[in-house]
């Protein structure tokens, strides 16, 4: 497994960390036991950071505290990152984020589902966020207690994210980032590289699209990908995606081959990014963090740019 140095903060990370929101049902269900194997597999097979959220799951905070159980005697050896920002609002009662007491609160009751006294990086969840004031604030003091290694944000948005990052104290950034969307290559990551922020790609795989195994026929149940049904608010963005997808089967078949050059594909920029997709199952995993073995070459990359796709 590649390792990166994960922006300013120069921490040892696996180049393919493992994205929790699967384990949670919202992707469908998943058996408590079949979660807890999934994590084991990533972490056995050398991946050494993690992602999850607050909201993550059915029902909310089921991917962390799952996670939570999972890492029993592991925690010592993980990069930990959640988020805040959507607690109570697929409900329908979002918990307010208007004071730095509701952040520590929802800090609080994140350490509590995650078995630990501590995260190692903290991103604000409200992509976009006018004036992200309040979650400075509470972060800094989180640092100050003890209780949190670093702090970002989650944005596809570059003035957003120059917004958190004022004061220069934002050190990762999660960001939407895949063959099937490449908008961050045009500034974003540049950003990210100059200010030494850490990058972590969220969706690299495209809801999973990126394993070539779907067509467009296919029927979704899960919550998360019903939209792309027919009739579906996502139908539009689910063609179009499609589309793309048979493009790239001409250079890469689907399966594993696919998922691994796709993975490989956002791990290769400049900006050392850490690919964080989700896993269902312990095969899953393995094939995901096979893929960070290496990165592509630059004949690679440029038989992929050069493609009408993206």
């Amino acid at each position: 497994m590649i390792k990166r140095k994960f922006g300013n903060l120069g921490w040892d990370v696996s180049a393919i960390g493992l994205g929790t929101w699967n384990i949670g049902n919202q992707w469908g269900n998943i058996e408590e036991s079949t979660a807890l194997e999934t994590v084991d597999a990533a972490l056995d097979n050398g991946i050494n950071i993690v992602d999850t959220a607050e909201s993550y799951g059915i029902p909310s905070g089921l991917s962390e505290e799952r996670l939570g159980r999972a890492l029993a005697g592991r925690r010592h050896n993980v990069v930990l990152v959640s988020k805040i920002g959507h607690w109570g609002k697929r409900t329908g009662q979002g918990v307010l984020k208007t004071t730095v007491d509701m952040i520590r609160l929802c800090a609080d009751a994140s350490l509590h589902r995650l078995r630990t006294d501590w995260h190692d990086v903290l991103l604000c969840h409200e992509s976009d966020i006018e004036d992200p004031s309040v979650y400075l604030e509470a972060f800094e003091y989180l640092v100050e207690k003890g209780s949190l290694r670093a702090y970002g944000i989650s944005t596809n948005d570059l003035r957003v994210l120059k917004r958190f990052n004022k004061d220069r104290t934002c050190s990762v950034v999660q960001v939407d980032y895949s063959l099937l969307n490449r908008e961050p290559e045009k500034e974003f990551l540049t950003y990210c590289e100059g200010e030494g922020i850490a990058v972590m790609v969220r969706g690299p795989l495209a809801r999973g699209l990126l394993s070539g195994k779907y067509h467009v026929d296919s029927n979704f149940a899960d919550d998360v990908r019903k939209g792309f049904n027919r009739g579906g608010d996502g139908r539009e963005e689910y063609e179009r995606m499609i589309h793309e997808v048979d493009q790239i089967k001409e250079i890469t078949p689907a399966g594993e081959p696919m998922v691994t050059t796709a993975l490989r594909y956002v791990i290769s920029h400049s900006c050392e990014p850490v690919a964080i997709p989700g896993a269902k199952s312990a095969e899953q995993a393995e094939i995901n963090a096979h893929a960070g073995s290496q990165i592509l070459n630059d004949i690679e990359l440029d038989k992929l740019k050069g493609s009408r796709f993206g």
